[in-house]
């Protein structure tokens, strides 16, 4: 009251003290017209008080009187008062609903559906006269089927306020996404987590990067959740990092609780020096990174693939053969016709069993690029279908007429060779060994402890293979040959490579040394050498250690030292001084408390120990550093087994 008053002193005072306007005087001759005075009807009364109290002003925007209201000696005043007191929010105790609030609800609801379902909001006719106007559309339509007031409104309603424009669909699918980030990071609640970080093209060929965070929740568990896509001008490591580093400020997460990375094996996210892991690294020493497991068996089949002439030259010609025999629906039908009486045959004759689900009738699969188990796949069904696919190239030769006619010789001629059996069998029998640990490394959850122990039973069964099966395998390989009358060469004669004959070279290997050593050794060498080459990095080591925490290892034989050694190597600032001197008094105290505990040999993963180490409220007696240390290694160790799970994220709406 009295800040008013003194403005409205001020005001007075300035207003004696201001100039007065001179008074202007007319001659006697000086005619004036009689001009009648006229009402503005429009215009709103002027207040006939002198003055209006400054105390009693009414603040509501919505209810106070309009400035030109007020007399005109106060006005200024007035100005200077609402100027002086602010802005003001009125408060009511209940908000009057509008027709608009069910519109809203509802187009929120058919936004959030679409986007859940993962299908295209907008379709190709969107007009009222369309027959299917998409998914956002039909689904509101649906919705106001059971709602005729709801119905009444979209018709009704303005046309600048309908809500259901491609720019409000995006704007209402911002806010959904701004809030389940903001829910994640309260799943986090400022704890440590794993980056998992992938990029891809979309179908307008823009660059886009996939970000997972990998944490474990308050409960124990491990939580996946896709946090973001982002575009991105290009796929340098630079510009990947400020991109990532660019989403975890805007989400208040720190990069110094990174505990992991998780990437492909591509120089600009691998580099040792300016790739992508090296760069976080650089600001989070902490954030290992873990290559993923299943791309580094993937890595290692194809590079064996490419190495070897020989099996270069056989997956080259199993695709063109695949693409021959399948090219049409006619020759599918006549492969699985073929099929049909060659097992009917073998059943007559005692060499299948029959039975509920035996004997399917199928067709030859197509290897993939990103599922190398898609490749032994391909080639089980050549080998089933061996003699089929031979009666349908015959066919071929026979009717086709044009290219058709030359590429089914081609493919009849390649098939029928000694040198493709021997690799086909040679391919299958290394792909049965590698195909176990390439579908352990797929799944989402993962032992470290298992994945250690596939990785070097299949070393040891690639090596037993090439120590002592090359006679069983010679056999097998000949008998094959033999059913199907394919001409299967002197062993013992000379081998001479391309070209040699025509210069009349001296050979020194025979045939049966060609198929030994350059092709089932060198096979079996370059599959061992890539497995150690990509399966022996520090990342190991730190799995190693870490995989004394699994319950399943350390029942057995619980290696105190190596938790120690783990945290002196690879976690020295996570942990204070006092605390690294107390640790092996309290892995003492955890072993006689955990370990012996009854209910510890019921868990089987370091999962499981997360979450029952949580419900018995053992963390929080005296072994909290191993505790911490458990769900640490777990919210960062695991990254090898997400590695192919970013690129299914991606999915884009036609929207």
């Amino acid at each position: 009251m009295e800040e008013n008053n003194k403005i409205l002193s001020s005001t007075i005072g300035s207003s004696q003290n201001s100039e007065i306007p001179p008074e202007i005087v007319l001659d006697e001759n000086t005619h004036v017209p009689n001009i009648p005075v006229m009402e503005n009807q429009s215009k709103k009364p002027h207040v006939e008080t002198d003055e209006v109290d400054l105390n009693t002003l009414e603040r509501d925007p919505g209810l106070r009187m309009h400035i030109f209201d007020y007399p005109v000696n106060q006005r200024d005043t007035i100005r200077r008062v609402y100027l002086h007191l602010g802005p003001f929010q009125p408060k009511l105790e209940a908000y009057p609903k509008t027709g608009s609030q069910g519109q809203k609800l509802a187009t929120v609801y058919a936004v959030r559906w679409c986007a859940f379902q993962a299908v295209a909001f907008r379709g190709h006719n969107e007009r009222s006269d369309s027959i299917n106007k998409g998914n956002f559309r039909e689904m509101l339509e649906a919705i106001c089927a059971f709602n005729p007031e709801l119905k009444e409104l979209f018709r009704i309603a303005p046309k600048n306020a309908l809500y259901t424009s491609p720019s409000i669909q995006k704007e209402i699918l911002n806010f959904i996404s701004i809030r389940v980030r903001r829910m994640i990071c309260e799943e986090i609640g400022g704890g440590k987590f794993c980056l998992l970080v992938d990029e891809a093209r979309d179908e307008s060929h823009k660059e886009q990067m996939s970000i997972v965070l990998r944490f474990v929740n308050k409960d124990g568990f491990i939580i996946e959740r896709f946090f973001g896509l982002v575009h991105v001008p290009d796929t340098t490591a630079q510009t990947l990092k400020n991109a990532i580093y660019s989403v975890l400020s805007r989400n208040n997460l720190e990069v110094k609780s990174i505990r992991g990375q998780g990437y492909d094996g591509a120089s600009n996210m691998r580099g040792q020096f300016k790739g992508l892991q090296a760069l976080i690294s650089n600001d989070c020493p902490y954030a290992y990174y873990i290559h993923c497991f299943a791309h580094r068996l993937q890595l290692a089949l194809v590079a064996v693939s490419q190495g070897v002439v020989a099996l270069r030259k056989f997956f080259s010609h199993l695709s063109f053969v695949v693409n021959v025999v399948c090219a049409s629906s006619k020759r599918t039908d006549q492969l699985r016709d073929a099929q049909a009486e060659q097992v009917a045959y073998l059943i007559s004759i005692n060499e299948l069993e029959t039975g509920r689900g035996l004997n399917q009738i199928g067709t030859l699969q197509r290897a993939g690029d990103t599922r190398w188990s898609s490749h032994l796949k391909s080639i089980l069904s050549l080998i089933k279908m061996f003699s089929p696919t031979c009666e349908v190239l015959l066919r071929i030769i026979e009717e086709g007429t044009g290219s058709i006619k030359g590429d089914a010789d081609s493919a009849y001629e390649t098939i029928t060779t000694f040198e493709f059996v021997f690799v086909l069998h040679l391919e299958k029998e290394i792909m049965e060994i590698t195909d176990l640990l390439c579908q352990a490394l797929q799944r989402q959850s993962q032992d470290i402890c298992n994945a250690l122990m596939l990785v070097a039973s299949t070393k040891t069964l690639l090596q037993k293979m090439k120590d002592e099966r090359w006679d069983d395998f010679l056999s097998l390989v000949k008998s094959f040959c033999q059913v199907r009358n394919i001409d299967i060469p002197d062993l013992s004669s000379s081998y001479f490579t391309r070209g040699a004959r025509a210069r009349r070279e001296h050979s020194d290997h025979t045939l049966e040394h060609h198929y030994r050593v350059d092709i089932f050794y060198e096979a079996i060498n370059c599959q061992l050498m890539e497995l150690i080459h990509r399966f022996n990095d520090s990342s190991m080591e730190l799995l190693q250690l870490s995989a004394n925490l699994n319950p399943k290892s350390a029942i057995d034989n619980f290696r105190a030292n190596d938790i120690c050694q783990l945290v002196e190597k690879f976690y020295p600032k996570d942990f204070s001084e006092q605390e690294k001197l107390v640790l092996n008094v309290q892995l003492q105290h955890y072993e006689i408390d955990v370990i012996k505990h009854p209910d510890y040999k019921l868990l089987t993963s370091i999962s499981d120990l997360c979450q029952w180490l949580i419900k018995t409220g053992r963390t929080k007696r005296e072994s909290s550093i191993v505790d911490a240390l458990i769900l640490m290694s777990k919210s960062g160790l695991m990254a090898f087994v997400c590695g192919q799970m970013t690129p299914s994220l991606i999915r884009l709406s036609d929207g």
